[in-house]
């Protein structure tokens, strides 16, 4: 590959920023947050040095899910703004070098959505066969997404006297996407969108949305997966598909489309997020090492998106129980820190009780594992939860701009606001960005630091991983290499500081390692260097060649 093939699939090295309008930055003072605040904040994320940025839905909802139960997915909430703000937000957006993706939520609607409200009315309605109704459900069919909060996945309608199917709550019945109307329906949506600039989606829930009614024949449901793909490409050739796949590797391949790479432009990687917490829980590298050694390589075209957070709960679902247990003793020690017996609803910053050396180390590993990373707003400046919000909504507090009692987020009084900041530690008295910008040791300027060492390697986009021997115990050691080149990334999980030697046998005489961090320039003596790394410490090393040209 040459460096300017990166531009095509341009995906595979972007840095995406995951945003909720109403909780990001309110303009008009009524406390909820706008897509005109989004547009203020823009340049911000530019010199962030995201790429790309996910808005969370911001459509037309009764919101009892945060915007998850849409009632309309050609809208704007009037909360939020107009389709002229959000036009206005890609533009500019796009002027400062970033794309806009969207969430696509058409595994199910609001009950409240124009179909819904005219398919239950009568069974003779031309919406019904839109949504999956049954006379008699299985007699059990628990719910398995929100435990604990339904009773099961299939709700009586009183005035027809059958049931409909909701995989998630009761608000958000399932469309029915054998119905090919259904599947016409999605398409526009996708159209429409694309017709306003939008680069692409981040598909929720992807695995329900295949998921087909008993005794429906749709022949293989990865075929309406690739047609959705078909139908992306020829309306924009640039979009893509991040997809929320909740599933053990092997499985996820298929929806990559495999070798093709027909389907899903990018994944999740679930599992070594979570392989990742359990071995900070043990300051063991080996679970996490474990999980990318088995990670499948995938096709050119495809990707997986490397994370630490997102807007749910974190959750643990791929380890064993008592890999949980130790996590949950670790990061989540009470019972309201944890939810749905599978998941912990708090923030990195204080599972790591603060500590800025884990906290750096943690977000440098993220960068530099090949893949695309993403980041949930907040996490560049350390944002907290707050406790006293409800399950998941503990996270989903508004950004901390400034250090006043709003944090920044609008002019409305505190009781007025959409969700409250934390008031522990992490408050924003404690924690904003204002600050954080005037701090040039800051956690905010690690990140402009990674977003641009990361932008100018493209090799952790396109490459390899090798794990290494680091020869010291507590140590992950690894290489990402591409035709681009190669970067060697250093990361220590202890608390004691520790000597590792990384052997790079087969590279020309005069190879160096140059630190992407700091001045160092290491040569290498019998294929080798040996080097200090920092208790809780992490390096960049990119190997130079001789006469290979590429600045530090």
């Amino acid at each position: 590959m040459k460096i300017t093939d990166t531009s095509d699939l341009w995906w595979k090295t972007a840095v995406v920023y995951c945003l909720d309008v109403e909780t990001f930055a309110d303009a008009n003072g009524d406390g909820i947050g706008d897509l005109q605040g989004l547009s203020q904040r823009i340049d911000y994320l530019a010199q962030l040095g995201v790429t790309v940025l996910w808005l969370m839905p911001f459509y037309p909802t009764p919101d009892r899910d945060d915007g998850y139960d849409v009632s309309d997915f050609y809208g704007v909430d009037p909360r939020l703004g107009t389709h002229g703000d959000l036009v206005e937000v890609i533009r500019t957006a796009k002027d400062r070098g970033m794309r806009v993706i969207v969430d696509l939520v058409v595994n199910h609607t609001s009950d409240r959505h124009p179909w819904f409200v005219s398919a239950r009315k009568s069974v003779d309605s031309p919406y019904r066969d839109y949504y999956v109704w049954r006379d008699d459900p299985p007699a059990r069919a628990p719910n398995e997404v929100f435990p604990g909060e339904e009773d099961g996945i299939w709700e009586k309608d009183d005035k027809s006297g059958q049931y409909y199917l909701h995989s998630f709550y009761h608000h958000q019945p399932d469309l029915n996407v054998a119905n090919p109307k259904v599947r016409d329906e999605i398409a526009k949506t996708i159209g429409f969108w694309l017709q306003l600039g939008i680069s692409g989606f981040r598909v929720d829930a992807v695995p329900y949305l295949l998921e087909v009614p008993t005794g429906a024949d749709m022949g293989d449901p990865h075929e309406f997966l690739r047609d959705i793909r078909q139908f992306l490409q020829r309306r924009s050739s640039e979009a893509i598909l991040l997809g929320e796949v909740n599933l053990p590797y092997e499985k996820q391949l298929r929806y990559f489309g495999g070798a093709d790479g027909d389907e899903l432009s990018m994944q999740f990687d679930f599992v070594g997020m979570q392989a990742f917490y359990l071995s900070l829980a043990r300051a063991d590298p080996a679970p996490l090492i474990e999980a990318l050694r088995s990670r499948p390589v995938v096709a050119r075209e495809s990707q997986w998106a490397n994370f630490l957070r997102n807007h749910d709960e974190l959750t643990l679902d791929k380890l064993s129980d008592d890999e949980r247990q130790e996590v949950f003793d670790a990061f989540a020690p009470e019972e309201h820190q944890r939810v749905y017996g599978r998941g912990i609803v708090r923030r990195l910053p204080p599972m790591l009780h603060g500590d800025p050396r884990r906290i750096r180390m943690a977000y440098s590993l993220m960068f530099s594992l090949p893949g695309t990373p993403v980041i949930f707003y907040g996490e560049e400046i350390g944002m907290g939860e707050n406790p006293d919000l409800d399950k998941r909504h503990a996270v989903r507090t508004p950004m901390q701009w400034a250090g006043d009692e709003t944090g920044g987020f609008s002019s409305a009084p505190l009781s007025k606001l959409v969700a409250a900041p934390p008031g522990d530690g992490f408050a924003p008295v404690h924690v904003n960005a204002a600050d954080q910008l005037d701090d040039r040791g800051s956690l905010l300027h690690f990140f402009r630091d990674l977003t641009g060492r990361y932008r100018i390697s493209p090799e952790l986009g396109w490459g390899e991983l090798e794990i290494l021997d680091a020869g010291a115990p507590g140590i992950l050691a690894h290489s990402v290499s591409a035709d681009v080149g190669r970067m060697v990334a250093v990361h220590n999980f202890t608390d004691v500081p520790a000597t590792v030697r990384i052997a790079l046998p087969g590279e020309p005489e005069g190879t160096s390692l140059v630190d992407l961090f700091g001045p160092d320039r290491m040569g290498l003596a019998d294929d080798a260097a040996s080097f200090e790394v920092d208790a809780y410490g992490h390096r960049w090393l990119r190997v130079s060649r001789p006469g290979d040209g590429r600045l530090t």
